[in-house]
């Protein structure tokens, strides 16, 4: 079992810092009450952490390409675990906001590395496994999150849903300096500062724009600018990428029609799996009246599902058409949400939604497994030069979609928040 280390070590730190995206949402009202604060305030105490988060990935990805993988990893398991201290220790609400974004930008660090630090662990049926495992992993920490931030606030204090990064940060930097190997880039040269800063612009820009459109209304002023200077942003970066002799984002790669669809796929995924469990939990809260451990319970089938399949799926569809795999997925996914509407009535109670979830996780599961696997990779641009072109879009494309799904995961889940 020690070959699955990397593994555990990588979705030791995934799963840690998604949960952190949505711990904190049943602690507020205790935090606000210890602190002395305003419930608005407090607010962003989860909207800057995915700022921070979803700001930095790509900025991120690109530096661990250069300096090594593994150690920026580890650098953003250190500082994660500093700033969660800091979090639990913090005596007003300016100072945890602070180290929030602290506990951001770790998370940054850490996730912008995770699907290159598999890449580089494991290969073919292994390969498809790890992803697939590390898939469900992700999905299941948008559920698990209000589970365990409603355990420890109740049984021991909201300080405990920051101090309980501890351990888990030292177990993952103990199995990540035992059994991960260093990795790096050979292709990668000089930094794209300009690619970096105007990337980093635009995704935190969209991101508060995000923010201000949850409390300020869609069609304000404020909003309506914001989202303007994130496209302005964003085509700049799209000219600083054209025009820069070492882009940190092939767009030569959205040229061809599968690759982008690869890109739309794992967009689309992310959104129909997991982007409404908040609004079901927040559902079961509100009209079912069940507390935020029950809650999260409903949710298990959707996680337990997404995990069996994802992991089985590396190895029993290895070789499969992605069009088949990967639609196949998203249809499921599809199929899970009209379940639960339909099944769903006035008056009826959690157990109607178990069948849905089931579905999409099935789906969830087997789309996530295919999305990062070898296989979609080599049904891109066959021809004169096909080998090594599949074995750019492999290198390249794997790590270019390693940010995109990175990215709009977090934006995702930051508009449920807000919205």
């Amino acid at each position: 079992m020690r070959k699955w280390l990397p593994l555990t070590a990588v979705c030791l730190g995934a799963f840690m810092l998604l949960v952190d995206v949505t711990i904190v949402t049943v602690a507020l009202p205790d935090m606000a009450a210890d602190m002395h604060s305003g419930f608005a305030g407090l607010q962003w105490v989860m909207d800057v952490y995915a700022l921070a988060l979803a700001a930095l990935l790509l900025g991120a990805g690109s530096l661990a390409d250069r300096i090594g993988r593994r150690r920026v990893y580890l650098g953003g398991l250190a500082l994660f675990a500093a700033a969660s201290l800091a979090c639990g220790l913090a005596t007003g609400p300016g100072a945890l906001i602070a180290f929030r974004a602290l506990q951001g930008i770790g998370g940054a660090a850490m996730f912008a590395t995770t699907m290159a630090l598999l890449s580089s662990a494991y290969q073919g049926r292994d390969r498809g496994v790890a992803f697939g495992v590390w898939g469900a992993v992700n999905g299941a920490a948008a559920a698990a999150g209000p589970i365990l931030g409603g355990v420890l606030t109740e049984q021991f204090g909201w300080r405990w849903i920051f101090f309980i990064n501890l351990p888990v940060s030292a177990l993952a930097v103990y199995v990540t300096l035992r059994a991960v190997g260093e990795s790096r880039d050979p292709r990668a040269k000089g930094l794209d500062l300009p690619g970096m800063a105007t990337f980093t612009a635009g995704a935190g820009t969209l991101t508060y724009a995000l923010i201000r459109g949850g409390e300020d209304g869609w069609t304000s002023a404020a909003t309506l600018g914001l989202f303007g200077l994130a496209a302005v942003a964003f085509a700049s970066f799209v000219v600083a990428e054209l025009r820069g002799s070492h882009p940190m984002l092939d767009l030569s790669l959205f040229r061809d029609p599968a690759f982008t669809g690869i890109m739309a796929g794992s967009l689309l995924l992310s959104g129909a799996a997991f982007s409404y469990l908040m609004y079901t939990s927040l559902w079961l809260q509100s009209a079912e009246g069940m507390g935020p451990v029950g809650a999260g319970l409903v949710l298990v089938p959707l996680s337990l599902a997404a995990f069996v399949v994802a992991a089985a799926a590396g190895r029993l569809l290895h070789g499969m058409p992605a069009r088949l795999t990967v639609g196949g997925g998203l249809l499921l996914i599809g199929i899970g949400a009209l379940l639960q509407a339909l099944l769903l009535d006035a008056g009826d109670g959690w157990p109607a939604l178990v069948p849905g979830l089931v579905v999409n996780g099935v789906g969830g599961g087997a789309a996530t497994s295919a999305l990062v696997s070898d296989e979609i990779f080599l049904c891109l641009r066959p021809g004169m030069n096909g080998r090594r072109r599949t074995i750019r879009y492999m290198h390249l494309g794997r790590r270019d979609l390693s940010h995109f799904q990175t990215l709009s995961n977090n934006l995702i889940y930051l508009y449920v928040f807000c919205f």
